[in-house]
């Protein structure tokens, strides 16, 4: 290299160091985010006196009144018609069975067999039972050949697979077919074939029912013609039961359900037939309407005030145990008071630095939603119901479990030192830069993009609340701590948390959003999603 060539290689250093120079008006509101200020916070809203923080429950409105009351101290505008909160309606439906006799035996849910449903009310009444195997329809084997269940009470065997002497009727070796090992793709065949209703036969239902407790109703959100409101008629319901109870189904036939099973597995044929059973059964869904809110606080811009920077986290978790334990309370310390947690102390460090005259350009939304946990509804609801435009809306920074160690980092050097990044490549370059900068100039951590493979298993990209902004092409990142084994547990306590750890990642959520809010241009939206865009 000459002497030409070393001072322009000198001078491209230089500017690129000038580049990304730390801001000291940036690092000074950073540190309002302590340790200290998250303990403070995560101590109330993860106590047991929030009772899990349960979305339409009384401790998920506790959560909810204590976060609009934060909002209020640091004096952020509440922007839905002077009130913090966005009202989420939400239908709670439960799907009961109000009777079910089989040859004159009235069964108990519970006791005798469980039950899955959808759809609108339904009475069924036959005379007859299609027995049809192991639902098993495959090239070598078919319980179902020539056979037609449509609008049928149908019985099945749903465990295993044909096995005479060691070896599969559906694979010819002694190894059994997926039809063994999936756990819903005989129910799937027998479905699309259009039965009245599948009675669902395994011994393993015996261990199920002794750990059974009424189910509680499914929440979605309430909007017209929406499958939870819905009239119209569902899939077939299921019934799982014993064996036992399937001897008490096939009484009338003089038929036995070991019997029917032991001559299929001895001949490796199907033994499909239909036998005669009285059978009524009566159930369907009953809707209640559920209210919950998601927490909004905003703190208006300068010159670029139009456009909107997020900060969500969810604030609801899972509520009660169900377990009989000690623990009554799923506490949801890490998921997601810590997400919480760091939303409201970044909140803080904004407001004080608009206090003192150095507020961000771009307006903030600070959002707090509910019903994370029960399908991303809080969420889903602002996406489609905005109080800013998402037109205006120019990036996301979701907040989900960012104050333990997941399980992979356990023992390694960058145990406390670490968090996973999922989303900031996936719309637009100029995101992933500044989220890039922002680590590299000041927090310094490890940045692990496993989750942000579009074939990762786990699907973390799609489970929590950046995926409502990014499906509606609104670039997005999402900090994540990873799992740990605490997860929807009542052991996910405060106790556990690092809050330096926590502080350290919320910082790293401040500096980003900081960029975002003042840089003259907003991130751009120049790639194509790699992620499908269905859940």
């Amino acid at each position: 290299m000459n002497i030409k060539q070393l001072l322009w290689a000198f001078l491209v250093v230089g500017l690129s160091i000038q580049g990304f120079a730390q801001d000291p008006i940036a690092e000074k509101y950073a540190r309002i985010i302590t340790p200290k200020l998250g303990k403070k916070h995560l101590k109330i809203l993860a106590s047991d006196k929030f009772e899990g923080r349960e979305t339409g429950k009384p401790g998920g409105k506790k959560a909810a009144d204590y976060i609009a009351a934060e909002f209020k101290k640091l004096g952020l505008t509440a922007p839905v018609n002077g009130s913090y909160f966005q009202d989420v309606p939400l239908v709670e439906t439960s799907f009961q069975v109000s009777s079910f006799n089989v040859n004159g035996t009235d069964l108990t849910i519970g006791k005798d067999y469980l039950f899955t449903g959808s759809g609108a009310s339904k009475e069924i009444k036959a005379s007859d039972i299609v027995f049809v195997g192991y639902g098993i329809s495959s090239e070598n084997y078919d319980d179902l050949k020539n056979i037609d269940i449509k609008d049928k009470v149908v019985m099945l065997i749903n465990k295993g697979e044909p096995m005479a002497n060691g070896v599969s009727a559906i694979s010819k070796t002694g190894t059994p077919s997926d039809w063994t090992s999936s756990r819903s793709k005989r129910l799937q065949n027998i479905m699309a074939k259009g039965p009245s209703l599948i009675i669902a036969v395994s011994p393993d239902v015996s261990n199920s029912l002794k750990q059974y407790r009424p189910a509680t109703g499914r929440l979605s959100l309430k909007k017209p013609n929406s499958p939870a409101t819905s009239t119209r008629a569902g899939s077939a319901a299921i019934v799982y039961t014993t064996p036992e109870m399937a001897n008490l189904m096939l009484k009338n036939s003089g038929k036995t359900f070991d019997g029917l099973k032991s001559a299929i597995d001895n001949s490796s044929t199907p033994q499909s037939q239909t036998v005669s059973s009285t059978v009524a059964i009566n159930y369907g869904p009953t809707l209640k309407d559920v209210q919950s809110v998601n927490v909004l606080g905003y703190l208006e811009g300068s010159d670029l005030e139009s456009e909107v920077l997020v900060f969500s986290a969810h604030y609801d978790h899972i509520g009660l145990t169900t377990d009989g334990g000690k623990d009554k309370v799923n506490n949801g310390a890490d998921d997601d008071g810590s997400g919480t947690t760091g939303v409201l102390e970044i909140a803080r460090a904004y407001a004080k630095a608009k206090k003192d005259g150095k507020g961000p350009r771009r307006s903030i939304l600070f959002l707090l939603v509910t019903g994370e946990e029960k399908g991303l509804l809080g969420s889903e609801w602002y996406s489609e119901n905005p109080i800013y435009p998402l037109a205006n809306t120019i990036t996301d920074l979701n907040i989900d479990m960012i104050g333990r160690t997941g399980e992979e980092y356990k023992g390694s050097a960058d145990s406390a030192n670490y968090c996973y990044l999922i989303g900031s490549d996936k719309l637009s370059t100029d995101l992933h830069k500044i989220s890039e900068n922002a680590n590299a100039v000041y927090t310094k951590m490890k940045i692990d993009y496993k989750y942000n493979d579009p074939q990762d298993p786990e699907r973390i990209y799609y489970r929590s609340d950046h995926y409502n902004f990014a499906k509606h092409g609104i670039p997005i990142v999402f900090y994540f701590n990873g799992v740990h084994e605490d997860y929807h547990k009542a052991s996910d306590e405060v106790k556990k948390i690092n809050f330096d750890l926590l502080a350290k990642r919320a910082q790293l959520v401040f500096y980003t959003g900081w960029d975002l809010a003042n840089r003259d241009k907003r991130p751009v939206v120049d790639v194509k999603n790699d992620m499908p865009n269905s859940r």
